[in-house]
């Protein structure tokens, strides 16, 4: 029997076999990372930019000891020096895997030696994930980040990051290629602890039974902070998938100052019953908006669209019936009409058969815009699997982009043509001869 015959296990250049305890797997994880970070600078380059990191050379260290004012001697994970121009940027680095959280008082520690080493940023890693780019998941004494840098990176950012840079953007040197594929089955690997968001945390029973009975309030303790950290989890896990910067989308004003979100949020929730975000996706027809109902307990998906501006206005809906071949039959069809506030709905199932059939608008008016929406039963269960309220969000928001908004293009008129050639022109064309 050949080698090939046996389920033998390949080596791997960074092996996630033999890990021993949550401080051997934070140590291995720490240490995979940051020297593929400098042996493959593509890659470490795109990550660095998230934290404000110029470029340059990169250098990675491990178990860097300082000792604080007081005598006591801490030991940050790591160092990360980027060197060009006569110049060098440096941070200190603070890792955790698994289900371990950052600490407050030790992340002070570490801003406070980047302090007095006049260091650039202190950049945490764990699977605590930042509501939106910039704004880091455990608050600190505002003092101690005025003159250094606070940034937060989630094993699932830099794994995403990781795919990216290594299937889309593609790396220049093979072998970096390769080194960088050993880094992403590695954090894919169970042991590694580099974990997906797997669990609504143990308010969730709570706040959910709440919302569907009534009796939530707004100063009830909840589950909004874990709804930040999936919203995070789910645009980053489209975008790894799309190969695209999926981003939240927000307000000026709620990306300065992300308590406005929060209040929202929670608003919504005490009030509505419900939780709501939208997506955005690079070059896509508009943004998703993806809703949880929790009183109704049904999850939704849907994006709006401009209807074309020729055409009758069953040419104009046809339009839009052709582009989602692809789509389930309980799509839903949301139309508004020109000069009315009035709207109508129905199913795709009926408007394929009859794009009449139960939109009797269409004919005495004229489409102004299209909404698209669908939606599905919502899992109730707080941890990732079969009839959790995870998986039922992440199924509808990549079955309705592939089903739907990866088919879906804009309207746009057709261009202006020129005017036939006159009679007299094409008979002297018909009659020129040739070279």
């Amino acid at each position: 029997m050949s080698i090939s015959d046996e389920k033998w296990n390949p080596a791997r250049l960074i092996p996630t076999s033999g890990i021993k305890g949550a401080k051997e797997q934070e140590t291995r994880a720490t240490s995979a990372l940051l020297s593929v970070m400098e042996s493959v600078p593509e890659f470490g380059k795109s990550l660095l930019k998230r934290v404000g990191a110029p470029a340059g050379k990169i250098h990675c260290f491990v178990e860097v000891p300082f000792k604080l004012p007081n005598g006591v001697v801490v030991r940050p994970d790591g160092a990360i020096t980027v060197s060009g121009r006569g110049k060098e940027w440096t941070a200190l680095v603070e890792v955790k895997t698994d289900r371990s959280k950052l600490g407050r008082e030790q992340l002070e520690n570490y801003l406070d030696v980047c302090k007095a080493q006049k260091y650039d940023a202190l950049i945490s890693i764990s699977n605590q994930f930042s509501p939106i780019p910039g704004v880091h998941p455990v608050e600190v004494d505002r003092r101690k980040i005025q003159t250094v840098g606070f940034h937060h990176l989630s094993w699932n950012a830099i794994l995403t990051e990781s795919v990216l840079q290594h299937e889309h953007r593609g790396i220049s040197d093979p072998d970096q290629a390769w080194i960088l594929g050993e880094l992403i089955y590695y954090l894919e690997h169970p042991s590694s602890g580099a974990m997906h968001f797997d669990d609504m945390g143990p308010s969730w029973v709570t706040v959910r039974d709440g919302a569907r009975n009534g009796t939530l309030r707004e100063n009830d303790p909840g589950v909004v902070a874990t709804c930040e950290e999936l919203t995070r989890y789910l645009g980053l896990t489209l975008g790894r998938q799309l190969g695209a910067d999926v981003q939240q989308v927000l307000s000026r004003r709620e990306r300065e100052d992300y308590s406005l979100r929060r209040a929202q949020l929670v608003s919504e929730l005490a009030n509505h019953s419900s939780l709501t975000c939208t997506f955005r996706v690079p070059n896509s027809v508009g943004d998703i908006v993806l809703s949880a109902d929790l009183k109704s307990r049904m999850v939704s998906a849907s994006v709006s669209l401009p209807a074309p501006r020729e055409g009758r206005p069953k040419t104009r809906m046809n339009w839009l019936i052709r582009q989602l071949g692809q789509a389930p039959e309980n799509t839903r069809i949301d139309v508004s009409f020109e000069g009315t506030r009035r709207t109508t709905s129905e199913l795709l199932l009926n408007l394929r058969e009859d794009s009449d059939q139960g939109l009797d608008e269409i004919k005495s008016n004229v489409p102004r815009y299209f909404q698209v929406a669908l939606s599905a039963d919502m899992g109730s269960e707080k941890s990732s699997g079969s009839g959790s309220f995870i998986d039922s969000v992440t199924n509808i928001l990549d079955e309705f982009y592939g089903d739907v908004i990866q088919n879906l293009k804009t309207w746009a008129p057709r261009a202006p043509r020129l005017p036939d050639a006159p009679q007299e022109a094409q008979e002297i064309a018909e009659t020129t001869p040739s070279d």
